[in-house]
Parts: structure tokens; C-alpha cells; sequence
């Protein structure tokens, strides 16, 4: 487990000043599995104000500690940089939306595949999501037949 000294290192590293509370969102950050959303960290920080928590996301996607994901849900996850905002598009990987529970999980072993861009296009962001049924959800009921389809994702 890091501690917050080495969270600070890290923020000075990408040319952002370590305030207690882009510390206090870092930690949060490092603390999560997979995906989060904006929501999810107003959730898990309640002590500190909403537009606070999104300029700092913000700052962070600028400096790349965090990377954004679109699962098609309507709601923009982030996932972090494992590599401190060094990573390279090559090293950007996969993500899996379940439909039923609406969580999103990032599939770290499985990078992004090549794709040639006819020439005169440029690419400027590759997303790639793989949508189905969590093994979580998987257990609890049949593929076709999902109890939380429609309620908000986390």
C-alpha cells in the first residue's frame, strides 16, 4: 500500500502541485479495482465539494494520471495510469461493461488491437469495449434476463 508521500511524488512528477485534497482524491483513486465515475467519488468523499472533485479529475486526464472511458452508458468512467501519466497509447487495454449491473472493468492483460486508418484519417482516441454479463452477475441469474438492466451505473 503507497502512502502519501508517495502519492505526492507522483503528483510532482506530472508537474501537479500535492494539495491535501488532490492527495486525499489520489488515494481514493488508487484505491479502486477498476473503473469509477465522477459520482462514484462524490459517493466515497462526501467531505469534500462536488466541483472540487471534477476540476481535480480534470487536472489528473490532463496529466494523464487518469484515463477516460467511454462504455456506452452515458456516464464517463476513468480508469487510472498504473504508469503515472507515462503510458503510451500502445499500453492503453480493454474494458468490459456488464448490462446488468452497469459496472465497468478493465481488462489490464488484454491491450487495445491494431487497427489501420485508411490513409487521410487521423486518429485521435481508441475505444474498446467488450459489453455482456460480469461473472458476479453471471451467477445470480440467466444471461438473457438481467434483474438490474436500466438502473444507473456505478
Amino acid at each position: 500500500m503507497k502512502k502519501a508521500q508517495d502519492y505526492s511524488s507522483i503528483l510532482e512528477e506530472t508537474g501537479i502541485r500535492p494539495t491535501s485534497t488532490r492527495l486525499l482524491i489520489y488515494e481514493a483513486i488508487a484505491g479502486t479495482k477498476d473503473t469509477f465515475s465522477l459520482g462514484s467519488l462524490e459517493a466515497q468523499l462526501q467531505s469534500i465539494d462536488k466541483s472540487v472533485i471534477f476540476r481535480t479529475l480534470t487536472l489528473f486526464h490532463e496529466h494523464r494520471l487518469i484515463h477516460s472511458v467511454d462504455d456506452g452508458s452515458g456516464s464517463l468512467k476513468y480508469c487510472l495510469c498504473h504508469n503515472h501519466g507515462h503510458c503510451t497509447n500502445e499500453e492503453e487495454h480493454c474494458h468490459f461493461y456488464c448490462e446488468c449491473c452497469g459496472k465497468t472493468y478493465c481488462l489490464d492483460q488484454d491491450l487495445i488491437p491494431h487497427v489501420d486508418i485508411p490513409e487521410g484519417f487521423i486518429a485521435r482516441k481508441v475505444n474498446y469495449i467488450v459489453k455482456g454479463t460480469c461473472a458476479e452477475c453471471a451467477k445470480h441469474i440467466s444471461p438473457t434476463r438481467c434483474p438490474n438492466k436500466g438502473k444507473p451505473s456505478r
